[in-house]
C-alpha cells in the first residue's frame, strides 16, 4: 500500500488578518470618524426646549430668554477661564491679553464647531505655557488652559457621543504623559495626573446623564408606541363589534325580503307572469345579496362568535335597560321629548348601545352619582343627551377604573353614522355626552 500526499494549491490574494488587527483598524477608524473628520463642521447649539426643567416654570419673555440659558452658561464659564488665565504672568505687556483669549476663544467655539474647539483647546495649551513665566506644579497646563480644557472636554462630550468623548480623553491623556515626558518628569511638577482624573470623573458622569437620557426617550417613545397600538387595537375591536351587530340587522331584513318575495306570489290570484319573473328577480338578488354579504362580513366574526338568538336591541327596550342599572344602583332619570317615531334600526341599535355604555361609564367611575337620559327626535335626526352629576363622597367612594374603551367605542358609532358627539366633564362636576345621529327623511330615502 502506498502513501500519496495531495499538496493543495495555494490561493492568491490577501492574508486573512488577526483579530487584534480588525479590532486596532477598528479603533483607527473611529477616531477618524469623531475627531477628523469633518472637525471643524458648522453644528450650532439650539436654544433648549420650551419643556425643560427651567423654562417650564417660567412665562412670557423670561421664558424666551431662558432657552438662551445654555449659551449663557458657557459664555460665562469662558470668561472665568479668561479671567484665570489673565492672572498668569505672562512674558510682556501684551501677553495677558493673549493668555485669555486663548482660554476664551476654545470655551466659545464649542457652541458653533464643537470637535475644533476641542483641537484649538489642545493647540492652545503649550502656546499658553510658551507665553507664561515660571512653572511651579502649572505643567504642563497653566491655570486658565487647565479650566478651559476641562471646560471643553465637557461641552463637547454633552453635544457628542460617549465614544467621541473617550477619544478626547485618551489624546489628552497622550499629551499629558508626553509632556510630562519631555520634561524630564523631575524638572516641574506635573499636573497631567490631576487633570485625566478629573475629566475622567466628568467624562463618565457626563455618559451616565447622556445614557439616562436616552434610556428615557426610549421609553417614553415606546410607551408612545404602545398607546397608539392599544387605541388602535380597541378601535379595531369596536368596530368588528358593531359589523357583527349591523351583519345580524342587515341579514335580518334581507332574509325578510327573501321571503316575502317568494310569498307573495301566493297571495295574488292568478298572478300575471311578468309580477312572478319580478318577484324571483327580488328573490335572487336578495339571497344573493345576503349570501356576499355573509362572505365579506363573516370575516369579522370569532371562531367561537354565535349570533344572537334575540333580535338586536332597540330604544324600546330603553326602560328595561334603565330598570337594570337601577337595579344595579344607579338613580337615572330618563325624558323624551319630540314625535316617537320608528328609526332605521342600525340608528336604534346605536342609540341603545350609547345609552348603555354611558351609564355603564357613571356606574364605574361615578358610583353613588346620578344621571339623567335624554332623547330628543328632532327633524332629521335623534339627539342624545347622558349626563351624571359628581359622585356624592369622592373620598369614600372608590371609582372602579375600566379598559378606556367606552368613548372610543361610541364615538365609533357614531361616526360611522356621520353623527356628532361631544363628551367632556360638566361643570359640577359630573360628566356629559351629547350625541346627533342624522336620519334622513321619506323624501330624502325616495330621492
Amino acid at each position: 500500500m502506498t502513501e500519496t500526499t495531495q499538496q493543495l494549491p495555494q490561493t492568491g490574494g490577501a492574508k486573512p488578518r488577526s483579530p487584534e488587527f480588525r479590532l486596532a483598524a477598528d479603533a483607527l477608524r473611529g477616531l477618524r470618524q469623531d475627531l477628523f473628520h469633518d472637525a471643524f463642521a458648522y453644528r450650532p447649539l439650539p436654544p433648549s426646549t420650551a419643556d425643560g426643567p427651567l423654562t417650564r416654570r417660567l412665562k412670557g419673555r423670561a421664558r424666551e430668554y431662558a432657552a438662551w440659558s445654555p449659551h449663557a452658561l458657557i459664555t460665562a464659564v469662558g470668561l472665568l477661564a479668561m479671567f484665570v488665565a489673565t492672572n498668569d504672568e505672562a512674558r510682556g505687556a501684551g501677553s495677558n491679553l493673549v493668555l485669555g483669549l486663548l482660554a476664551l476663544v476654545p470655551v466659545l467655539l464649542t457652541m458653533v464647531r464643537p470637535i475644533g474647539a476641542f483641537w484649538l483647546s489642545m493647540a492652545a495649551t503649550p502656546v499658553a505655557t510658551a507665553l507664561a513665566t515660571g512653572f511651579d506644579d502649572e505643567w504642563p497646563w497653566r491655570n486658565g488652559s487647565f479650566l478651559c480644557h476641562l471646560s471643553v472636554l465637557a461641552i463637547v462630550a454633552i453635544r457628542t457621543r460617549p465614544r467621541t468623548a473617550a477619544w478626547m480623553w485618551a489624546l489628552t491623556a497622550v499629551y499629558g504623559i508626553g509632556a510630562t515626558s519631555f520634561a524630564g518628569g523631575h524638572a516641574f511638577g506635573s499636573n497631567s495626573a490631576q487633570m485625566l482624573f478629573l475629566s475622567a470623573l466628568m467624562l463618565l458622569g457626563v455618559a451616565v446623564w447622556q445614557i439616562r437620557r436616552e434610556a428615557r426617550q426610549e421609553v417614553t417613545a415606546q410607551q408612545t408606541v404602545t398607546a397608539h397600538e392599544r387605541s388602535r387595537r380597541t378601535l379595531l375591536e369596536e368596530r368588528t363589534t358593531i359589523a357583527r351587530e349591523l351583519h345580524d340587522v342587515v341579514a335580518h331584513h334581507m332574509s325578510v325580503v327573501a321571503i316575502q318575495a317568494e310569498a307573495a306570489p301566493y297571495r295574488v290570484e292568478n298572478p300575471p307572469p311578468e309580477l312572478e319573473r319580478a318577484f324571483v328577480t327580488i328573490r335572487e338578488n336578495a339571497v344573493a345579496a345576503l349570501t356576499e354579504l355573509r362572505r365579506v362580513l363573516g370575516v369579522v366574526r370569532a371562531e367561537d362568535y354565535e349570533a344572537p338568538d334575540a333580535p338586536q336591541p332597540t330604544l324600546a327596550d330603553m326602560d328595561a335597560l334603565l330598570a337594570n342599572v337601577r337595579d344595579a344602583g344607579l338613580s337615572v332619570d330618563k325624558a323624551v321629548t319630540g314625535a316617537v317615531r320608528e328609526l332605521p334600526q342600525g340608528v336604534e341599535l346605536s342609540a341603545y348601545r350609547i345609552v348603555q355604555e354611558a351609564l355603564s361609564n357613571t356606574l364605574r367611575h361615578a358610583p353613588g352619582a346620578s344621571a339623567r337620559v335624554e332623547i330628543g327626535y328632532v327633524l332629521g335626526g335623534l339627539g342624545l343627551r347622558i349626563v351624571n352629576g359628581p359622585m356624592p363622597e369622592p373620598s369614600l367612594v372608590k371609582p372602579s377604573p375600566g379598559a378606556g374603551h367606552g368613548i372610543t367605542g361610541m364615538r365609533e358609532r357614531v361616526s360611522m353614522l356621520n353623527g356628532e358627539m361631544t363628551a367632556a366633564p360638566a361643570d359640577d362636576g359630573g360628566y356629559e355626552v351629547t350625541v346627533f345621529l342624522p336620519v334622513p327623511s321619506a323624501s330624502e330615502g325616495e330621492a
